[in-house]
């Protein structure tokens, strides 16, 4: 059972491109490849692309958000910020947001948003996007007061996102480090007629999970339906019709894609040593960690309270091979940026070497933020 575990525990880090020595080549590779980095803490997005790409800094991942706007931040799996390929927005928001939206109904009621200051608040932030550029959060609510919106207190965000999931709104450029918001239809180009995935619910479902087993396999159905917020008699017809059209396979009672992209000698690192441990500083909230229903192939049950003490905290870990074995902060002051690591036990000597230098590659990452 150990040896079962500690392949698909391997697989999964190779999926994720944290592991096998997997990187991709920029920062859209790598977010086609595990389709959403977590996203609600913008610096711990930018760290999860930096752990699973080659050579990718903080300007690159800018560029790709901002320049070629391959890269898009909004309010997707679960209703959680993640980032994802800009292709797959539209298609996402159709899947999702319904779902979102009217989960979101007793939390308006609760703040006093009923449907037609709703409708009026959409409209009031297309408005006010479409005259002054690209407004940040404190901005658009400065709008939203004119509505008689309370400026404290949560009753302006969860109209800037409901906003967002009706397709007006989505993540623009950063200003002094503050995220701005700009009109979805002009950041994004619309896809041609015949492009992109159709409007149908079920064909979208059966491509989120396509895209999930790609990223996170072997996993099975309650992994998926824990990671998309999709209900789970939603999330077992799509994985059904995975099964029936051959795309997915059955791997020790798990779930892969009938054909694994990761297992192919191309992704493997041919200048690492064999048998070299491939040590990675993962972000807090990283979806390698929230991407599964159950936490023991990444996390040991000794020190699963380390890494979620609770209160919703996620904390930054450091993984051997996919296998937790310290938490990490970071601590950045002026030009200043250190790494400070906490293992669970000693670790061993080559651990050791290769933290060291992932270590000093986050460090000069940070300074350059």
């Amino acid at each position: 059972m150990r040896d079962h575990h500690l392949r698909v525990r391997e697989m999964r880090a190779r999926a994720q491109a944290i592991g096998g020595w997997v990187r991709e080549d920029d920062p859209a590779s790598v977010v086609r490849r595990v389709f959403a980095v977590q996203a609600q803490d913008a610096v711990a997005a930018r760290l999860g692309i930096r752990a699973r790409g080659r050579d990718v800094d903080a300007e690159a991942i800018r560029a790709a958000y901002e320049d070629d706007r391959s890269i898009v931040r909004g309010w997707f799996m679960r209703g959680t910020l993640h980032t994802v390929p800009a292709p797959d927005v539209r298609w996402l928001l159709r899947l999702l947001a319904p779902r979102l939206l009217n989960a979101g109904g007793r939390r308006y009621r609760e703040l006093g948003l009923d449907e037609a200051l709703r409708e009026r608040a959409d409209d009031t932030l297309r408005h006010a996007v479409a005259t002054h550029g690209p407004l940040a959060r404190t901005e658009l609510t400065e709008h939203l007061v004119r509505l008689g919106v309370e400026p404290v207190g949560q009753a302006a965000f969860h109209l800037i996102r409901h906003a967002a999931l009706r397709g007006i709104l989505v993540h623009g450029p950063e200003r002094d480090g503050e995220a701005t918001f700009v009109l979805l239809d002009d950041w994004l180009p619309k896809p041609g007629e015949g492009e992109g995935m159709g409007q149908e619910p079920e064909s979208a479902a059966v491509e989120l999970a396509r895209r999930y087993l790609a990223a996170y396999a072997p996993a099975d159905v309650a992994d998926f339906a824990v990671w998309s917020g999709l209900p789970l008699g939603l999330a077992r017809t799509a994985w059904r019709s995975l099964a029936e059209s051959g795309a997915s396979a059955e791997y020790a009672g798990l779930t892969v894609p009938a054909r694994r992209r990761d297992d192919a000698d191309a992704d493997t690192d041919t200048e690492a040593d064999a048998g070299a441990p491939d040590v990675r500083l993962l972000p807090a909230y990283d979806n390698y960690l929230t991407g599964y229903r159950t936490r023991e192939l990444s996390v040991s049950a000794a020190h699963q309270h380390t890494v979620w003490p609770g209160g919703g905290v996620l904390r930054p870990t450091v993984t051997v091979d996919g296998l937790a074995v310290a938490t990490w902060t970071r601590h950045v002051t002026g030009a200043t940026a250190d790494v400070h690591v906490e293992p669970f036990a000693p670790l061993p000597t080559a651990v050791r070497t290769a933290l060291t230098d992932e270590s000093a590659a986050v460090s000069r990452f940070l300074r350059a933020e």
